[in-house]
This record gives C-alpha cells, structure tokens and sequence, in this order.
C-alpha cells in the first residue's frame, strides 16, 4: 500500500518480521513471480545437463511479463546481497533458495511430487542467485 513505514520504528528491529512479511507479499499474489504456465518449463530447463541450464533459464526469464522480470531482477540482486552478507547472517545460496524457491516458484495445482517439486523450485532460484549477471546483466 501507499502507507510510509519508519524502518527505524523498533517493530522492524526483528529481520525475521521484514523477511516474513517479504514471503507473504510473493507468497500471496494471485500468481507466483515466476508465473504458472512456466512451470514445467523452469523445472525442465533445471533437469538440462548444467551448461544448458542458464542460457534455457534467462530465456524462459523473458517469456515472463516485464513487471515479472523487473521484479524478479531487484528480489534476486537483494537476495545475492544477502548471501553475500553470510558470516554476518549465516545466509547460503542454498538456504536462501531453500526458503525463497517454493514461494516464488510453484505449480498451479500440486501433486503428488511435492518433495521433487521442492528440490528443483530451490535449484531454480539457486541458479539464478550464482548466475545472476550472466541472467540479467550487470
């Protein structure tokens, strides 16, 4: 909403209340960032053997609506800063992906196959925090 936060109001002091409300915002859209008619498709371009998976990624990247990709760009570069922040944090690739993957990057209707489902929804977004500028650039 349009409301002015005071970030130095000490209810923010907690970075799990920022983080918690950040997955809820993803987390409740109509639609995941990574939208559900691309699915399947990030989910096959992360089964590629490993020096297809990028270019099939930053592809599949631009069939999304610009206000995805715009979204996406500024989440994930804030995202590498987190990681990047990791001795201060204890933040990995990995547990960032772990956290963000199934928030931003979901099927339409689930299956049976929650747990693969989960292991490729955190390789996706694991790729594209390692290989951020070779996604979007510099």
């Amino acid at each position: 909403s349009d409301e002015k936060l005071d970030l130095n109001d000490s209810k923010w002091e907690d970075i799990h209340v920022i983080t918690g409300a950040l997955k809820m915002f993803f987390r409740e859209l109509p639609e995941p960032l990574f939208t559900y008619n691309h699915f399947n498709d990030f989910v096959n371009a992360i089964k590629q053997e490993p020096r297809q998976r990028v270019p099939a990624v930053k592809d599949l990247i631009k069939q999304l609506p610009k206000p995805n990709q715009d979204t996406m760009q500024v989440l994930f570069r804030h995202l590498k800063r987190v990681v990047e922040n990791g001795e201060k944090n204890r933040m990995t690739y990995q547990s960032v992906a772990i956290v963000f993957g199934p928030t931003l990057l979901k099927p339409e209707k689930e299956t049976g196959n929650i747990a693969v489902h989960t292991v490729y929804q955190n390789q996706i977004v694991e790729l594209i925090l390692l290989e951020l500028n070779s996604i979007f650039g510099r």
